[in-house]
């Protein structure tokens, strides 16, 4: 009988990508893939640690699991397997904290190691050089496939745990992108999403983020691909200006800030400064007609006063931003920002925070408005209470009407309303 295997992922887009690629590689050697909510013999995270949030969420689903489905071995994989791996071993039913450096191999760990074995931790350290993946990484819960061109970070932003839970800077091998590219076009997927921790920073022999971005958009089976998110000083201004010529690639860029003060950007060891960045925003803007950028700022870095925060506010009013996410400052292990001493209140953060929030969301909304009455082609991904919903290349969630089954249907939609952050429109 098959082993059966259902996989839960935490945190980022460039999770989704390993999910959907462990997964692959596990149906290549003779396991049963089942939906989490069903009995399995193996339960996958693949975990997160951006935040404290990240890890309770990881002992949240592990609770769970054991809750509904006792019998099951858990393998926590990925970052803060990486990094936690002796807190996360003494939760129960789990047998295998796989770190970054081995999650590609699960197939064979789970095949070498059976259950009733010692739990394993395997978490080697992280080699700084080039890769490829094993399988395509065919998402079939998903119209969007992403699509993995690196990973690591070399950049240790003082508050950021990610270059020890992923390692230094590293790209994979240009080949092989355009391999797997093409077979999750055949597959059926018709938008690529670029996924990575720092992919502006891709360098593979002489191929740039933009020699990436070229090639894909010149197979011929993709309609639509998107970046992901990119640092502010890894961006080539020739993919901007691509962007504003290229219908396959998305007007879209979610470029982070992190805060809107220099003093505290410097404290966190960001890599520009506020009018930088600032000048390049409004550059996109002036370059991409209708194009939609976001941001992520952190609330609450440790020294951070009201008056930097109020900077923030105000270069966040100030810009043609469509949104941003805004993340509560969290303390991780190994970062800098641990010895940083005025450590901002909870509640002060949760002030700001609402502040901003407030703020994101009457930013969406006039991003919206604009967009009433405009045309623009939907990729549409699954039907959810009698309306059929997909995204714009702008990131705009769009419902419609229809009898028929429109998924993974690329349609023209007339925008007619908001609701809720979201848009409704009419086929033409």
């Amino acid at each position: 009988m098959k082993k059966r295997v259902s996989f839960y992922t935490l945190g980022c887009r460039l999770n989704q990508a390993e999910t959907a690629i462990m997964q692959a590689s596990l149906e290549r050697e003779g396991f049963e893939i089942v939906d989490f909510k069903h009995p399995a013999d193996v339960v996958v995270i693949n975990t997160c640690t951006v935040t404290e949030n990240s890890d309770a969420d990881t002992r949240r689903i592990v609770n769970r699991i054991n809750r509904l489905n006792p019998q099951a071995k858990i393998a926590l994989v990925g970052c803060q397997a990486q990094v936690q791996r002796e807190q996360l071993l003494e939760m129960p039913n789990v047998q295998w904290v796989v770190g970054n450096a081995r999650k590609m191999d699960l197939a064979e760990i789970l095949q070498t190691a059976g259950t009733d074995a010692p739990p394993q931790v395997i978490t080697p350290v992280i080699k700084k050089e080039n890769f490829t993946l094993p399988v395509a990484g065919i998402d079939r819960q998903h119209t969007r496939a992403n699509l993995k061109i690196q990973d690591g970070c070399d950049f240790f932003c003082s508050f950021c745990v990610i270059p020890y839970a992923r390692g230094r800077a590293r790209s994979r091998e240009f080949p092989d992108i355009l391999k797997e590219a093409k077979v999750l076009l055949e597959a059926g997927h018709r938008e690529l999403v670029i996924t990575g921790i720092n992919i502006g920073n891709y360098h593979y022999q002489d191929k740039t983020i933009l020699d990436v971005v070229k090639a894909l958009i010149d197979l011929p089976e993709l309609l639509r691909l998107r970046i992901s998110s990119i640092e502010p000083t890894t961006i080539p201004f020739e993919l901007i200006e691509l962007a504003a010529k290229e219908s396959k690639l998305c007007r879209y860029f979610h470029i982070p800030l992190q805060s809107g003060s220099n003093a505290v950007l410097k404290s966190m060891n960001r890599r520009y400064s506020v009018e930088e960045f600032v000048q390049f925003i409004q550059k996109v803007d002036r370059t991409v007609p209708g194009v939609c950028q976001g941001t992520d700022v952190i609330v609450g870095f440790p020294g951070e006063t009201n008056k930097h925060f109020q900077e923030t506010y105000e270069v966040l009013e100030g810009l043609p931003l469509a949104y941003f996410h805004v993340f509560s400052y969290s303390e991780r292990p190994w970062t800098k920002s641990r010895k940083i001493a005025d450590k901002v209140p909870k509640p002060e953060i949760e002030r700001r925070s609402k502040r901003l929030r407030e703020l994101s969301a009457k930013k969406r909304n006039l991003f919206l408005q604009k967009q009433i009455g405009t045309t623009q082609w939907v990729l549409f991904e699954q039907l959810k209470k009698g309306m059929w919903t997909g995204l714009t290349d702008t990131y705009i969630r769009v419902k419609v009407k229809s009898d028929f089954n429109l998924k993974n249907e690329f349609l023209p939609v007339r925008l007619e309303s908001i609701d809720n952050q979201q848009m409704t429109g009419t086929l033409l």
